[in-house]
């Protein structure tokens, strides 16, 4: 074997070894945020609720952020940050693996900086999306929507999640999901603010693929663990698995048979 054949040998075991690297952080940091959601780790503004209700009720956390002013809205939003490392992380290490292995060549030091924007970027982007729910329930309780109205609500968000998991949108963010591969190929910039931009790029086109299964989560309650695990693994499954298209379909049309089932239960 010549010098130059086992140069490149040994930077490819490097490469192996730096992606299997990133590989196993992400999957530590994921699994750090499963445990501080499940043991409340979380800090929690304090507010008014009634006795008969618990924070994985719908409506109940937002409520309880908006009553707390901006430090209740950060706390919220440090919340919802971890909720979404924790569900969003995992399905999301082929990504982050690939990108390792694009930064042949840098020192350790710049491989660190350029992982960490990437990963960084994608983190913040999901934790910004935890506005949307407060601005919801800031126009319309959910909390006192759903003790009124309950069944109208479940059925309405069960046919919105149902259109959108068959519309043909969904369809093309799923497969930049599914395709890190072509997405590096196609957006690849180079340096810090690069790893920026493509994990913001990126970022987007997972929430045009997710959006309506958190807005079904926050329906059901968004720290209700069950349904946080059932729509992780789901998420985690169409973006990964071969037949990740299907279920998706499969979803959707469940969803709206589900849909239409409780809308017509509660106009009985």
């Amino acid at each position: 074997m010549s010098s130059e054949e086992h140069r490149d040998s040994v930077r490819n075991r490097i490469d192996f070894q730096s992606a299997s690297i990133v590989a196993l952080v992400t999957y530590v940091i994921a699994l750090l945020a499963w445990v501080a959601i499940i043991g409340r780790w979380l800090p929690m503004p304090r507010g008014e609720m009634d006795m008969s209700m618990q924070i994985s009720d719908p409506g109940v956390p937002e409520a309880m952020a908006l009553s707390n002013g901006v430090t209740g809205v950060g706390l919220y939003l440090l919340m919802w940050g971890v909720m979404m490392v924790a569900m969003m992380y995992p399905s999301s290490v082929p990504l982050f693996r690939l990108y390792s292995t694009t930064l042949a060549g840098l020192t350790t030091a710049g491989k660190t900086a350029r992982v960490g924007a990437f990963i960084g970027t994608y983190a913040l982007v999901w934790t910004l999306t935890g506005v949307v729910p407060l601005a919801l329930n800031q126009l319309a309780s959910v909390a006192t929507l759903t003790n009124a109205h309950g069944g109208l609500l479940m059925g309405g968000t069960l046919l919105l999640l149902s259109g959108y998991q068959l519309s043909p949108y969904k369809y093309r963010c799923l497969r930049y999901c599914r395709s890190p591969l072509g997405f590096l190929m196609s957006h690849h910039q180079p340096g810090v603010r690069g790893a920026v931009r493509m994990s913001w790029q990126f970022s987007l086109f997972c929430v045009g693929c997710c959006w309506a299964l958190f807005a079904f989560m926050v329906i059901v309650g968004s720290m209700n663990i069950i349904w946080m695990a059932l729509i992780a693994v789901t998420l985690s499954l169409e973006r990964t698995v071969a037949w990740g298209e299907q279920l998706a379909r499969v979803v959707g049309i469940l969803a709206g048979i589900a849909g239409m089932t409780l809308l017509v239960i509660a106009m009985l």
